[in-house]
């Protein structure tokens, strides 16, 4: 056998079983046309338009909801309110299922980070541990003096640099003020912390942690080429990052852990991570794969999204402070 066969035999064998198992399907939603064999859609989401566009012009022409095909996974498409919110409410089960990533094994605590976890025991507990402790009306408006602060801060920082100038207009990165602003938000809500208070390494690697979790990785869509995620560099990236993050968060948490056992802790400090020593030691935490302090680091980790965009959600008007 040629070197040229034995290539693209596995390849061709892959996609037919592929198609026949699409073929087996009960009713699915509409797929776009010009799907490749093994790449799927691929090559119709690397254009220079943005995604979010090409998505919208795949719904205009196939519906509110329609699937298409990365690599080898299918993945659902759904461009309609009504729609998303049945899935992330009567539909949440049947959709919890997700797909292992190389940038959560490596970043993310080999998936001990909840939020990209597929459903069971561990999803379940874990959850419900970040909705009570981080995400729930009642933490969220014990927190609101940190966003006060940290948006006053804020604001009287861009105020400092008006002044500095004489009064007269200056050039302001706010896509820059805007990440540090939310990541000292983040940061004081999960472990009392400031990026501005000798944390500047974590800020930085938490800055390269969502780039690495937002770039396309080949393993990802295609399995056997995961050889070239390596060959670009990534690999090595997310575990370097992994490692910075780890040292941090893991300071943190001893950190915290040592002050719970001196006893010099008030309700005003009561942090996401001093909720957490409180109560991982329950049996039901101790029934699973990952031990207390991984389950603590890759939440704490994994809350930099959860929260931001959910105290947008329960308290509206932060929109707007946020917004300035």
């Amino acid at each position: 056998m040629s070197q040229f066969s034995a290539f693209f035999l596995p390849i061709i064998c892959l996609w037919l079983v592929n198609a026949k198992g699409n073929k087996n399907k009960g009713r699915s939603p509409p797929e776009p046309s010009g799907a490749w064999p093994v790449m799927g859609h691929l090559h119709l989401l690397g254009a220079d338009k943005p995604l979010h566009r090409t998505f919208g012009a795949m719904a205009d022409e196939y519906g509110p909801i329609f699937s298409i095909r990365l690599g080898l996974r299918t993945a659902l498409v759904v461009s309609s309110s009504e729609v998303a919110k049945e899935c992330y409410t009567t539909k949440d089960k049947a959709l919890a299922t997700r797909p292992r990533s190389l940038a959560v094994k490596l970043m993310g605590y080999d998936h001990a980070m909840f939020a990209f976890e597929r459903h069971g025991p561990y999803w379940r507990d874990v959850r419900r541990l970040a909705m009570v402790e981080l995400l729930s009306n009642r933490q969220h408006e014990m927190l609101k003096h940190v966003r006060d602060s940290e948006v006053k801060f804020f604001i009287q920082e861009l105020y400092g640099q008006w002044v500095d100038n004489g009064g007269s207009p200056v050039l302001v990165d706010m896509k820059k003020k805007f990440e540090h602003l939310v990541a000292n938000l983040v940061m004081r809500t999960v472990a009392g912390k400031r990026c501005g208070n000798g944390e500047s390494r974590w800020c930085q690697a938490l800055g390269d942690f969502m780039n690495l979790m937002g770039q396309f990785m080949v393993s990802d869509a295609v399995p056997f080429l995961g050889w070239l995620d390596t060959v670009r560099g990534y690999t090595a990236k997310m575990k370097g990052t992994a490692r910075q993050l780890d040292q941090v968060i893991g300071r943190w948490v001893e950190e915290h852990r040592q002050k719970r056992l001196s006893g010099s802790i008030n309700e005003a400090e009561q942090d996401f991570i001093h909720a957490m020593l409180s109560v991982i030691d329950d049996a039901q935490f101790s029934a699973h794969d990952h031990d207390h302090d991984t389950i603590i680091k890759a939440t704490c980790l994994g809350s930099y999204p959860l929260d931001y965009w959910t105290s947008l959600v329960l308290d509206p008007s932060s929109k707007t402070r946020y917004g300035l």
